[in-house]
């Protein structure tokens, strides 16, 4: 394990974190909010620092292994959560360390759960930071690293594997560098168009931008107190609900796609039960709220395809306060929070392939149990699944479930009931931001202690990054040459 290399890789990532802090200086000129000195300062260190950690550590042609990658990864997730709470600090947003810490993280790692109670009283310069911490987080600034490194004489197909949310990493190109510029074009591309049909619909170019990075990143945070749930427009929710869709769908799709390939959808056996769980979720809250009082036809629609869409995508916006729909509603979205989107999404939770490798294998067991000499291949696309795969999807769910259970008892311990308990952890855990009760559609996670919002802080990293890739480093052997 090279520290030197670390330590250099770290210092480039924090020099990229202070360029895009000097977005939001645009912003509070534009705004005139009186933060101008703040956001250059800010910037300006961050840069310093990060560049002269890296020109002075930097090793030219060096290459990254796995127990590198897997440092780099997780303290370039650390360090951005660290330095992207200074700006709510310094503008004065969130005074705490612990409340800025929280914000911070919850913005790299998509996940949306927010301390803030009112967010429209903020300055807008630092509700931009705060939505472009998502959109960074969501292709993983680690991905955008790996595209720009090799231009410094560093390599990264391990650092590509260490982020990359996906049960399977695949190159689309030849090379990392390409791959990751690949998903980027693609990130771009979908940005662009989201933000130029909000603008469109009638959203304003500041939140119009600020949408778009919490939906192709599912990530959540929104500029308005109700979230999509201010605007009133049903061609505004049909847009994001599209978006978020395709954010929480795998990315080499739409890559395939966008050169012509458009049957890949189809073939796709993954993709393919993604819209069927949506359309048969959104049935099923559909036929539940239509029956309450007052409730209309087209708004119950909306609304239904909306919630379903915004939790199985683990991007967190709203359109309605869904904990006052029946308790059969509130149950199916908690269980979309664990399944979460696609592999090789920007969404989080387990992904909807895991779960069909896991039902597939269930099947299979059975199947043995009746003819125990046969041999049956487990195939997903029709392509074979090694066992190797499938043994590594098994102990990533149970590693899941058991991080889960203790998260809740801990917050249980701290206090709180077990529904907000269940819904914080499952919320965080799955990187979606609304959870149940306190921490509901309509909440804040302001109120909760210290010590939980911590906790809750690092199930939101281990969330984003699927749980091993930070664990691993409370391995003993992982330290031992």
């Amino acid at each position: 394990m090279s520290i030197r290399l670390i330590a250099a890789t770290l210092g480039a990532l924090v020099a990229l974190l202070g360029l895009c802090m000097l977005s939001s200086l645009y912003w509070s000129l534009h705004y005139q909010d009186g933060l101008h000195f703040q956001w250059v300062a800010v910037s300006v260190c961050t840069i310093a620092g990060g560049a002269g950690l890296f020109f002075a550590l930097r090793e030219p042609h060096a290459e990254f292994g796995m127990r590198d990658a897997f440092v780099v990864v997780t303290g370039g997730w650390v360090a951005s959560g660290i330095l992207g709470a200074v700006p709510f600090m310094a503008c004065g947003v969130l005074p705490s360390f612990t409340d800025a810490i929280f914000e911070s993280v919850s913005g790299f790692t998509t996940t949306g759960a927010s301390v803030l109670a009112d967010v429209e009283a903020v300055p807008r310069s630092v509700l931009f930071w705060r939505s472009l911490t998502h959109w960074l987080g969501g292709m993983g600034i680690i991905v955008l690293s790996v595209a720009i490194l090799p231009l410094l004489g560093v390599g990264g197909m391990a650092m590509f594997k260490a982020e990359v949310p996906s049960p399977v990493v695949d190159k689309l190109k030849p090379t990392v560098a390409a791959t990751a510029k690949a998903l980027w074009k693609v990130y771009l591309i979908l940005s662009a168009a989201e933000t130029l049909l909000l603008m469109l619909a009638g959203m304003e170019l500041f939140d119009a931008i600020c949408h778009t990075f919490g939906t192709v990143a599912t990530g959540g945070f929104s500029t308005k107190n109700l979230s999509i749930g201010h605007y009133e427009s049903p061609l505004i929710h049909l847009i994001i609900i599209v978006f978020m869709l395709m954010a929480g769908a795998n990315f080499t799709l739409h890559y395939q796609a966008m050169n012509f390939n458009f049957s890949s959808y189809g073939r796709s056996q993954e993709f393919r039960l993604y819209l069927i769980i949506f359309l048969g979720s959104t049935a099923f809250i559909f036929w539940n709220i239509y029956r309450l009082p007052n409730a209309g036809l087209f708004a119950s629609l909306d609304q239904a395809a909306f919630q379903t869409a915004s939790i199985m995508t683990t991007t967190g916006y709203g359109t309605a306060d869904w904990e006052q729909w029946p308790w059969a509603c509130q149950w199916l979205l908690l269980s979309l929070m664990f399944m979460g989107g696609c592999a090789g999404s920007t969404g989080g939770g387990m992904k909807c392939m895991r779960l069909v490798i896991v039902a597939k294998h269930i099947l299979r067991e059975l199947k043995l149990l009746l003819h125990p000499r046969a041999v049956i291949a487990l195939k997903m696309d029709r392509a074979v699944v090694h066992n190797s795969i499938v043994n590594g999807i098994l102990a990533f769910v149970a590693l899941f479930v058991a991080v889960w259970s203790l998260s809740t008892a801990l917050l249980v311990a701290m206090d709180l009931d077990v529904i907000t308990a269940v819904g914080a952890t499952t919320a965080t855990l799955s990187n979606i931001g609304p959870g149940l009760n306190k921490v509901g559609a309509m909440d804040h996670y302001g109120w909760l202690s210290q010590p939980a919002k911590w906790l809750l802080s690092f199930n939101m990293l281990i969330g984003r990054l699927e749980l091993f890739t930070v664990l691993i480093l409370f391995v003993p052997d992982f330290w031992k040459k």
